[in-house]
C-alpha cells in the first residue's frame, strides 16, 4: 500500500529526508509533463521542477490542502507563468521559413513515415505546437485537464475563476486547435 503524501510529509517536516525523496518520485512525471506543457518548451524545465520543489520545501509548512498534487501544480503554475511572462514569443506558426513556406505548413507536411513510433512522435510535436499558441489561460486549463487530469472544479480553484469560466476556456482552447490540427483528427479517423 502506498504511504499517502500527507504521512510524507509530516515524516519530512520531522527530518525524514527519505520521505521527500518519495514525494518527488511520486509526482515527477505529472509534476514535469505539466511544466513542459505549460511553458512549451523542455529547455528551462528541469530549472522550473526545481524551483518548484525549493518553493514547496520552503513553504511546507504552509501546506493545509488534502490534495498535494494540486498544490503542486499551483506552484508550478506561478513559476511557469512568471517565466512565459518574461520571455519573448520566438516562434509563431505564422512565421515563414527562407523559403516563404509556413511553419504551421511544414508542421503539417504530408509525407510517409518510416514508423508508427516516429509518427507518434511527429504527432506530439505538433500538438505540442499547437497548444503553445494558446492564450496561457487556456493553455493553462487543456494542459491541467489532459495532461495533469485535475477536475474542471480544481482548475478552477487553481485559476481563481468560476466553473463556467474554467469550462469555457477549455472550449476556447479546443475551438482554436481543431483548425490548426484539422488534418491530424481526420487522418485518424479516416486511419
Amino acid at each position: 500500500m502506498e504511504t499517502p503524501d500527507r504521512e510524507l510529509i509530516d515524516r519530512y517536516r520531522h527530518g525524514d529526508v527519505d520521505a521527500l525523496d518519495s514525494l518527488i518520485d511520486r509526482h515527477q512525471r505529472m509534476l514535469f509533463g505539466y511544466i513542459v506543457n505549460m511553458t512549451g518548451r523542455r529547455d528551462g524545465a528541469d530549472d522550473i521542477f526545481q524551483e518548484v520543489w525549493l518553493k514547496v520545501i520552503r513553504k511546507l509548512d504552509q501546506y493545509r490542502d488534502d490534495n498535494f498534487g494540486g498544490w503542486l501544480v499551483r506552484i508550478a503554475r506561478n513559476v511557469a507563468i512568471d517565466r512565459i511572462r518574461r520571455r519573448k514569443p520566438e516562434l509563431s506558426l505564422d512565421q515563414e521559413d527562407e523559403n516563404g513556406r509556413g511553419i504551421a505548413r511544414t508542421l503539417a507536411a504530408d509525407g510517409a513515415l518510416p514508423s508508427g513510433e516516429l509518427a507518434a512522435r511527429d504527432l506530439g510535436v505538433r500538438i505540442a505546437a499547437a497548444v503553445a499558441t494558446l492564450p496561457v489561460e487556456q493553455r493553462e486549463v487543456f494542459v491541467m485537464r489532459t495532461q495533469v487530469d485535475l477536475s474542471f472544479k480544481e482548475i478552477a480553484r487553481l485559476q481563481g475563476v468560476s466553473i463556467n469560466t474554467a469550462l469555457a476556456r477549455m472550449q476556447y482552447a479546443l475551438t482554436k486547435l481543431r483548425p490548426l490540427l484539422r488534418g491530424d483528427y481526420e487522418g485518424l479517423a479516416a486511419g
